[in-house]
């Protein structure tokens, strides 16, 4: 039954699914970082002044908890090939713990932002000025659409955790932590560019 099982799952294609989704992915990401190069370029000053009001540090505990995360998960992947059930659900835990911990930040930083009334079509933004409210719109848009990959791939790993637990993905078949980590690889690309675009560039 096990080979028959085997014979049938076509882990190749499964990876090529990822691989493709992962490209559409990117471009859909660099479109935004273009539109991002062009509003800056035509608002200056309103994007530098408007970045001082995020907080460097936040952004970089943030960097930091995801490169972690990275590592978690590539950890997990080698451990389920070694045949190691109780190592891999370590890590497993351990990234959906540093993405729970992304997340409150985030929520936070955002929290922060709300009470100051600066968020999409409040009049304290719109106040501030045509080149202010460009930024934020696209800090929240940009930033908010990453957090739902990160929701998005929390679930994922929830799942590859509770499989390996009931031993229904082991080191026989580890195709869909592969996919899972190639995609928390991409969630943690993305984050790479978010953060110094907002957060450094000022």
């Amino acid at each position: 039954m096990t080979t028959l099982a085997h014979i049938h799952r076509d882990d190749e294609a499964s990876k090529l699914g990822m691989w493709l989704f992962i490209f559409t992915e990117l471009l859909l990401f660099a479109g935004l970082f273009i539109v991002y190069g062009v509003y800056r370029y035509l608002n200056p000053v309103a994007f530098h002044l408007a970045a001082e009001e995020l907080s460097v540090t936040v952004g970089m505990v943030n960097t930091i908890i995801l490169l972690i995360s990275s590592a978690t998960i590539a950890m997990a992947t080698t451990a389920v090939r070694k045949k190691n059930k109780q190592l891999t659900l370590l890590f497993l835990m351990a990234t959906l713990f540093l993405a729970f911990m992304f997340m409150a930040n985030k929520y936070f930083e955002w929290k922060g932002k709300f009470s100051h009334g600066i968020f999409p079509g409040s009049e304290d933004l719109q106040r501030l000025g045509h080149g202010d409210t460009l930024f934020f719109g696209l800090y929240f848009f940009m930033t908010g659409l990453h957090a739902l990959h990160i929701i998005v791939g929390f679930v994922l790993i929830t799942i590859v955790a509770v499989r390996v637990n009931n031993n229904t993905l082991t080191f026989e078949n580890p195709v869909l932590l592969d996919n899972s980590g190639l995609y928390w690889h991409l969630v943690d690309l993305i984050w790479i560019f978010l953060f110094p675009l907002f957060y450094l560039i000022t």
